[in-house]
């Protein structure tokens, strides 16, 4: 799938050239709104109001919500409707192990080598990480996280590994945004922008292989950060 969508969903839309065009559009714009926590777990989401504001019938939208409800991020509950789906860190850790060792993978899996543009594109997210650094903000992080993970997934021609990647990518990076105001967003944010750094350098080497594994091992110890303190508010409450 797209990278997340942005700015006036209406207008995207029906500058659409084509269904499954518009396809992306509805579904990158919820599946970034759900992940941004944009829409929080438990909300509720209303067809009749998303087809008003973007414009469709429901049909169209129906496919969207079907596809999101696929991937785990939302669930339909008769007599309810269409609810976004919780995130828990617990249930979510055989995730974060596949995860790991797909992120490795990438640098054995039909991996690309980096030209200009790519290496251009990397150093933008550095410089993204340097201005967060500066002025740390957790909807910022976040926003920060999900580019640099496509960023990374241009690094493998491997379709298969990078859908597979992308699903579990988005069943997971909420639970930063969760869990961040209870953290140091400082450090947090320190630890990331020194993970942008060293993959940055790696793909300037050319090394896809070594950038593979600093991603593997960064997330890693994020999932053993996150565990840590998930079981410390656990022991607190």
């Amino acid at each position: 799938m797209n990278q997340p969508v942005q700015g006036n969903v209406a207008n995207r839309l029906e500058k659409a050239g084509n269904a499954q065009e518009r396809f992306e559009i509805m579904y990158g714009t919820l599946r970034d709104r759900i992940s941004m926590l944009v829409y929080p777990p438990g909300t509720q989401l209303s067809e009749e109001a998303l087809a008003a504001e973007f414009g469709i019938s429901r049909s169209p939208l129906r496919r969207a919500l079907k596809i999101l409800e696929a991937d785990g991020l939302i669930r339909s509950q008769q007599g309810v409707g269409t609810l976004v789906t919780d995130i828990d860190l617990v249930e979510l850790s055989q995730v974060y192990q596949l995860r790991m060792e797909l992120n490795e993978l990438t640098g054995r899996l039909c991996p690309v080598r980096p030209n200009a543009d790519l290496r251009a594109r990397f150093a933008a997210m550095k410089r993204r990480a340097e201005r967060l650094q500066k002025a740390p903000d957790p909807d910022t992080f976040a926003r920060l996280n999900i580019d640099f993970f496509h960023t990374f997934q241009s690094l493998t021609d491997n379709q298969p590994l990078r859908d597979v990647s992308e699903r579990l990518f988005y069943q997971t990076c909420r639970i930063w945004l969760k869990h961040i105001p209870d953290m140091d967003l400082r450090d947090e944010v320190d630890i990331f922008s020194g993970e942008i750094v060293d993959i940055c350098d790696a793909v300037d080497l050319g090394d896809v292989q070594a950038a593979a594994l600093i991603r593997k091992a960064h997330l890693s110890m994020g999932y053993t950060r996150l565990k840590r303190h998930a079981d410390l508010q656990a022991a607190l409450a």
